[in-house]
């Protein structure tokens, strides 16, 4: 069909195409045809190509297009059942396989697919697995295409690795060009395109209550925005989408006054990102958000005003860094800052609370103490180590856990009520979750992440959720269970 279909099929000359966005667009009926119009075409058993999914199961579907569409086509094709691969006359080959696991790569390790294909990519919560397949697609036949192509739609635990690739746009087609890697080598060209359920007329037509259905099955309108309209800003069905909204929760830099308590919370990661993340916790009194303009807080309102997170800048990479330097990076951010005096003791942030996991000792030893020993910096002064209280991960903590941050964030919106059935707005009553507009690694991750399928109470835990955790751990500290304002946990 024309538009994005179109657009795809044609983009053979880019290496790498993400077809995504809004259900029943057609792009599983793409995808299959990318391969497919390669076929007769003179390449042979060398036209070979490889279609994943995590597990057989989830293949049911594309083996059903697949029988809907290559008999029609070419009707002297074979499917093999038991290998799950269609066969052409001409001899070439469509294997429909799963990738669960990144260590997956290794039955396929040396192969020739100069065709590549994935289908819901981010179901995969990293892109271990399909940067690997790079290397198989591959063919010693001179002028062969070589492509990987993938669809997917906005949710799933790999949002946000697909994300930071693609950087997928709702409304163009955008063409990744001057790709390094991490050694500055040149990367392939990289496409985004944009499928919307509008351009397939031929759905509408047969099914016209279609995008009806879709809405009505939605949960929430952030899942119906997401289904209908491909939004990434989102994650359909995630553990935040309906209660994080930037307008409210979301604020400009302001002074913090000095009467509020400043404290910090730490996820630790070393193969894997860790996050630190500094919190101001209002007393109640209004601050002045720019000259002359006055804002409003509620006691216990906990904000979120400098972050650092430990990655390469890769999805889900971290830094490798020992405790000792990760102390040593907090007290030279909080000197810059104006939190500790040069050659002080004193410092304005109070001891915080990180994941329980770094007091287990090994050997005598834990990353909770190797973080309290003193730290000279190259200004010649020894500053005292930083301190932490253990996480509380009781049985029942986390889904506890995610609950209060979830209100805390809905604590934010203006307090509206219904007084004879007309709205009216209200100050707010009960403590929020705020974050400043430059702590970019919270918006980035929180407001996408995806519910763990088998139990709704958690998050995925395959997703980046280490700015989430963090968080979790802060907000359970200070906050009194069944009461969303009463602040505990320190002096």
């Amino acid at each position: 069909m024309p538009g994005s279909q179109e657009a795809f099929l044609s983009a053979t000359p880019i290496f790498e195409v993400l077809f995504e966005g809004t259900r029943g667009g057609g792009k599983t009926d793409s995808l299959l045809m990318s391969f497919s119009m390669h076929v007769g075409k003179g390449y042979g058993p060398a036209w070979k190509g490889i279609l994943f999914r995590q597990t057989y199961k989830q293949l049911t579907d594309v083996i059903s297009k697949t029988k809907k569409w290559i008999p029609q086509i070419w009707p002297e094709a074979k499917f093999n059942h038991s290998e799950h691969t269609w066969t052409w006359p001409t001899g070439e080959q469509l294997l429909l396989r799963q990738f669960a696991k990144d260590h997956d790569y290794d039955n396929y390790h040396g192969h020739e697919y100069p065709w590549i294909g994935w289908e819901e990519l981010c179901n995969w919560h990293s892109d271990s697995g399909y940067r690997r397949m790079f290397s198989t697609c591959r063919s010693s036949k001179k002028g062969m295409p070589r492509m990987v192509r993938a669809t997917t739609n906005p949710y799933g635990p790999g949002h946000n690795w697909v994300k930071h690739r693609f950087k997928p746009n709702t409304m163009n087609m955008i063409v990744r060009k001057d790709l390094k890697d991490e050694d500055g080598l040149s990367e392939p060209s990289r496409l985004s395109i944009h499928s919307h359920i509008d351009e397939n007329t031929a759905l509408l037509e047969a099914d016209p209550d279609y995008k009806q259905k879709i809405a009505a099955s939605a949960r929430n309108e952030a899942e119906k925005k997401a289904w209908l309209e491909g939004s990434w800003d989102i994650v359909a069905g995630g553990m935040f989408d309906d209660v994080w909204n930037p307008k409210y929760n979301v604020l400009k830099r302001f002074l913090i006054p000095d009467n509020w308590k400043i404290v910090r919370s730490f996820d630790w990661g070393a193969s894997k990102p860790f996050s630190v993340g500094w919190w101001a916790i209002s007393d109640g009194s209004d601050v002045e958000i720019q000259p002359g303009v006055w804002k409003s807080t509620v006691k216990g309102d906990v904000i979120r005003v400098r972050e650092w997170y430990g990655s390469t800048g890769k999805p889900n990479e971290g830094l490798d860094l020992l405790a000792s330097d990760i102390s040593e990076g907090i007290i030279k951010r909080e000197l810059e800052w104006g939190w500790r005096e040069q050659g002080q003791n004193w410092c304005r942030v109070k001891a915080g609370v990180a994941d329980s996991q770094i007091f287990a000792a090994e050997n005598g030893n834990c990353i909770a103490t190797d973080m309290k020993v003193r730290v000279r910096l190259d200004d010649g002064y020894r500053y005292p180590g930083i301190q932490w209280n253990p996480a509380d991960k009781r049985p029942g903590s986390r889904a506890t856990g995610w609950t209060q941050m979830r209100q805390r964030l809905k604590n934010a919106h203006p307090n509206v009520k219904i007084v004879r059935d007309e709205p009216r707005l209200y100050p707010r009553e009960k403590a929020g979750l705020f974050v400043f507009e430059d702590c970019a690694s919270f918006i980035e991750t929180i407001p996408v992440l995806p519910r763990d399928e088998t139990n709704m109470d958690d998050i995925n835990t395959d997703a980046e959720d280490h700015v989430a955790d963090e968080t979790r751990y802060l907000i359970r500290w200070v906050t009194t269970p069944g009461s969303s304002g009463v602040i505990t946990g320190y002096n």
